[in-house]
């Protein structure tokens, strides 16, 4: 009687390779997951990143602290100086006035300067609590010539249309830093042929190293008194 051969199989041998394969595949497709997480992850801090960097160079540095002041000249109907108040806006960090680092433009219906912002024009040897002392102090730094305003030293309109910033609110000791909690008075004197009359407009810029620009904005109402609430 013939004996049948028996059959070998390699079943189990096949399935052991299978499984390797499988856990090869799971290896590999784990890798490749957290390849791509890990990208995701730097794009998103990228993103992040450029979003807060836009966010502060969008924002304003410095805000308008209150009401915009004129110094009328009654007789000729013109305005000799403007008044804006200035401080560090709301949660931002301190503003560098240094005139190396910051310009102000000054626009009228009659002129345009790139930058009426020169350096001595910044006032940081003490706080002042009047325009007439910090202008006096002007002339004195030699950034301006003459003061157009009543009381002062050398009283005139200066030769040049010039921006002057002083403190009246500050830290110790005083910088040309302007700092939270600190109040800044930025003064536009105007010589003889550039002060703004009755519904003449006038316009400030100024711009700092960090952040947007600030602009102020003003129409020029009847000049009737020698302070002119200009808003």
């Amino acid at each position: 009687m013939n004996s049948v051969p028996k059959r070998r199989t390699r079943r189990g041998v096949m399935g052991i390779e299978a499984a390797i394969v499988m856990i090869a595949f799971v290896i590999v497709a784990a890798a490749l997951a957290f390849v791509v997480l890990n990208m995701g992850f730097s794009t998103t801090q990228k993103a992040k990143t450029a979003i807060i960097s836009s966010y502060t160079e969008a924002s304003s540095a410095l805000e308008i602290a209150g009401k915009v002041t004129g110094i009328g000249n009654v007789g000729a109907g013109v305005l000799n100086a403007t008044i804006i108040p200035l401080q560090v806006a709301s949660g931002g960090d301190s503003v560098s006035l240094n005139p190396n680092q910051t310009s102000i433009k000054y626009y009228s219906n009659t002129v345009r300067y790139d930058n009426i912002y020169a350096n001595k024009c910044v006032l940081t040897s003490t706080t002042y609590n009047n325009v007439t002392g910090a202008l006096n102090a002007a002339v004195t730094s030699t950034c301006i010539d003459k003061a157009p305003i009543t009381g002062a030293t050398t009283v005139g309109a200066p030769t040049h249309t010039r921006a002057v910033i002083y403190w009246d609110v500050s830290n110790t000791p005083i910088n040309d830093i302007l700092e939270q909690g600190e109040h800044a008075e930025l003064a536009i004197v105007y010589n003889a042929a550039d002060r703004p009359g009755e519904l003449d407009n006038l316009k400030a810029e100024i711009d700092v190293p960090t952040g947007s620009a600030l602009t102020v904005e003003r129409q020029v109402p009847s000049v009737t008194t020698n302070i002119v609430d200009l808003g």
